[in-house]
This record gives structure tokens, C-alpha cells and sequence, in this order.
């Protein structure tokens, strides 16, 4: 954690709906005139899309079938972990981009699925701003989350988010029920072992519950709808939390334990808003005070 160079780490899994939160907070800090600077998890796989596929498919020959973008032997989480160290010293590190379509790659003269080059972060950004798989990450030689600020889960119950990976894959990607359904199975042991745990350790969990009937994700028609679930919010610390405003503000809320509110599914946005935006000003507040404090400490005589 960094008071003067703080990140913000949103973690969730394929098809969970990390996406939209980002956009979320792009309007706070539009708003709120903040320069963040955006790191995509995607950016921090090892392999491009056709090496993964030709890594799968060896794997597979081996007797592994569990080969997944979830697992660390996929992903470059030392990088990951020093650009997060590395923003927390001096705001500094280097990223680079995953070219998911045809316009992202365009941009870059490059075939969609690759990656663009190292590059150094913006200067003087005033926070950094991850979205992905992996931004609470912990395993015996790397631990990712000892340098965030505020880290976010968003994690639909289970079958909403096969449901929502299901429509994505088949209508954007063109693949079949039964193959998504193989990816589903195949990442199953390393979404265990290293996408899970990562939601006891962030500070606020956003669970997206469907009321409507999921019992198959494989055969159902539509994706629920926010105004067809409810909006489970989990805070790891609560205090400091003003539950009584937020029930003020949004409406139809109410409280199921002493840290958690649930609130209709359309209202996610909007609670968005009101939790993170106070959030982030403290942040920028400790930020100023301890700039503050640096410029003092430099400017007294030896």
C-alpha cells in the first residue's frame, strides 16, 4: 500500500462483469478529477491467443486437462507484482496491452489476440487503476494484494456467471454450448485454487443474484436481468461504513448481516458511486497530506 502512489485493484472472473465496473469508475474519476492510469489483467497472460490454444492442446496430450488463463503457469504474476510494487514506491512500471478485436489491433497494425509492447507508464498519474482476473492475487512466491489500496470483487453466484459467459462466448465469439462448456470444466480446478480465495481477501465483494430460475445455465434463453436479481455488497471492515445513508440513497435496500447490504440488481451503479467516490477521496486527501509532508521534510535545512 502506498500513500502517495495508492492502486486500485478490481478482481473478478470471465464473464463476471468487471467491464462495467470499470466504466463505473472512469465516471468517478472523470468526475472527480483524477488521472488514473488503467492496467488490463489480460495484459499480464503469458501466452497470445494462438499460443495459448497450441498450449492447451499439448498440455492435454500430457494427461493435463486443467490448463486455464485462472492458473499462475499462465500468467506473469511476478510482473504483475513488481509493476504493483514498483507504482507504490514511485508511481512508475511498465504494462502493455492485450489486443482482444479487430479495432483494438488495427490501432496497432497487429493481429487481434496479440499483445503490443512493454511500455512505461504514464508520469504523474495519480492512481493505478487495475481490472482482471488476478488483482488480489496470493501464492507462495508472489503476493499481489500487499500493495493495494482498495480492492473490489465482483463475482456473480455461479450459474449467473456461466450464464453470462455462455451469451458472450456463443454471440461474440461464435462458440458452441459444448465448447464453452469444456473451457467451463477445464479452468474449474484453478478457478478453485486461485480465483476464489482472492474474495476473502478484498475489501468490498459486489454479488450479482439472480430471482429468477438458473437451475441450467446451459439451456437458459436470456440473461437475468439487474432488475431480475438482487445486489449482495459484503465489507470486509465495516466501520466507517454509513450504512444508514446508503440505505437513505438506495432505494429498496436493507441490511442481512452487520456487513453486508443487499439492494435490487439495477441499483449497482448508483451504489457504486455513493461507497467508491468517498473512498476515493480519502485516498486523494492522503495522498496531498503526505505530499505535503514530503515537500516539508525536503525543504528543512540539514
Amino acid at each position: 500500500m502506498s500513500k502517495l502512489h495508492p492502486t486500485i485493484a478490481v478482481t473478478g472472473p470471465s464473464g463476471a462483469g468487471t467491464t462495467a465496473v470499470m466504466e463505473t469508475f472512469e465516471q468517478i474519476f472523470r468526475r472527480e478529477s483524477v488521472d488514473a492510469a488503467f492496467i488490463e489483467g489480460d495484459a499480464f497472460h503469458r501466452y497470445n491467443r494462438a499460443e495459448m490454444r497450441e498450449k492447451i492442446a499439448a498440455e492435454r496430450d500430457t494427461g493435463n486437462a486443467s490448463f486455464s488463463h485462472f492458473g499462475p503457469d499462465s500468467n506473469l504474476f511476478d510482473k504483475l507484482e513488481n509493476l504493483f510494487r514498483q507504482y507504490s514506491e514511485d508511481g512508475s512500471g511498465q504494462f502493455r496491452r492485450y489486443l482482444h478485436d479487430d479495432a483494438q489491433a488495427a490501432a496497432y497494425n497487429q493481429e487481434p489476440g496479440t499483445f503490443t509492447p512493454w511500455e512505461p507508464l504514464q508520469e504523474g498519474s495519480d492512481l493505478l487503476f487495475y481490472e482482471g482476473l488476478h488483482g488480489a492475487i496470493k501464492t507462495e512466491t508472489i503476493d499481489v494484494c500487499q500493495y493495494v489500496d482498495l480492492s473490489i470483487g465482483v463475482v456473480p453466484v455461479i450459474n449467473l456467471e456461466w450464464i453470462q459467459k455462455l451469451h458472450r462466448d456463443r454471440l461474440l465469439r461464435g462458440y458452441s454450448t459444448e465448447a464453452v462448456a469444456d473451457t467451463i470444466l477445464r479452468r474449474m480446478p484453478d478457478y478453485v485454487n486461485y480465483i476464489v480465495p482472492q474474495f476473502s481477501r478484498t475489501d468490498v465483494n459486489f454479488q450479482r443474484v439472480p430471482l429468477v430460475d438458473t437451475s441450467n445455465p446451459f439451456t437458459a434463453r436470456h440473461i437475468p436481468t439487474p432488475d431480475e436479481s438482487m445486489l449482495v455488497i459484503r465489507f470486509s471492515e465495516p466501520r466507517g461504513i454509513d450504512f444508514a445513508y446508503l440505505r437513505s440513497m438506495i432505494e429498496g435496500s436493507s441490511m442481512s448481516r452487520a456487513n453486508t447490504i443487499v439492494c435490487p440488481g439495477g441499483k449497482m451503479d448508483l451504489a457504486m458511486q455513493l461507497i467508491f467516490t468517498p473512498m476515493i477521496w480519502r485516498l486523494m486527501e492522503r495522498r496531498d497530506k503526505s505530499r505535503q509532508a514530503t515537500r516539508k521534510e525536503k525543504s528543512r535545512p540539514d
